[in-house]
């Protein structure tokens, strides 16, 4: 079995492959850099055994990471518990994608990771929206080359940067929106950053369209996505498991 580890800025998924590349075990955490490779140890072992699977059961692992003091100390507990090394997704390890940035070297491993799965999973031409931390929209042609694409603030973000740069508006969360327009505080702010990063999506949506010509897929991912995707205008499918999946056919091109 293969264990993928996505370190995310907010949360770090852990998911688990058999031999017929199904996904037989999911686990998100909070992303915290001050834990250590023991609480790792204690966290992984205790999920991977309510499913039934046990230490010999993994035989490989690869980590795609954000974050790189996380990095050390997951790759640390998965030494210790499976006896193996992490494969780390960055410059030396082989993607199959013609990444057409300016400095390819230094595309993020989770767009790295998103770009490969639209590319062995997907139609082609292709964009992708990865609502996270950050809210991202890359583009993958036909050809399957990485052409790059837009970093924008997250849904987390906006809520707080309205919050902290204001005297009066609250900290709030995510939640329905019924209204455009909103007839008290909490509901505008609900709409203008959930509608409008909506509202952003589908004009980045239609611009990317248009710069490459067509599109076959739209694809969303990331925690955010389920919030936002209702009130998009744009036709997209919805893969919360994008960046396992990356990660999955890295590795199969590395081994």
């Amino acid at each position: 079995m293969l264990m993928t580890i996505d370190v995310g800025n907010t949360n770090t998924v852990f998911g688990v492959f058999d031999d017929t590349e199904s996904l037989v075990f999911g686990l998100r955490i909070e992303t915290n850099a001050s834990r250590m490779a023991d609480e790792y140890t204690v966290l992984i072992l205790s999920h991977l055994h309510l499913c039934g699977i046990v230490e010999k059961d993994i035989n490989a692992a690869i980590i795609s990471s954000v974050v790189p003091p996380v990095t050390e100390q997951i790759r640390t507990s998965v030494r210790r518990l499976f006896g193996i090394d992490c494969m780390v997704v960055g410059p030396g390890v082989k993607t199959g994608l013609n990444i057409r940035i300016d400095d390819p070297a230094t595309l993020g491993a989770d767009m790295c990771c998103a770009g490969v799965a639209a590319k062995v999973y997907y139609e082609l031409p292709c964009i992708v929206i990865d609502l996270g931390t950050a809210s991202k929209v890359l583009a993958v042609n036909e050809k399957g080359d990485f052409l790059g694409g837009i970093i924008s603030v997250g849904v987390e973000m906006a809520f707080k940067a309205l919050s902290s740069g204001t005297a009066a508006l609250p900290l709030i969360s995510g939640g329905t929106v019924d209204h455009a327009i909103g007839t008290n505080t909490i509901d505008s702010m609900r709409a203008g950053v959930i509608m409008g990063m909506a509202s952003m999506i589908d004009g980045f949506v239609e611009r990317f369209t248009k710069e490459m010509g067509s599109v076959k897929t739209v694809i969303a991912t990331g925690g955010y996505s389920p919030l936002v995707m209702p009130y998009c205008r744009s036709e997209m499918i919805y893969d919360a498991d994008l960046l396992l999946k990356g990660m999955l056919a890295i590795y199969k091109k590395n081994r």
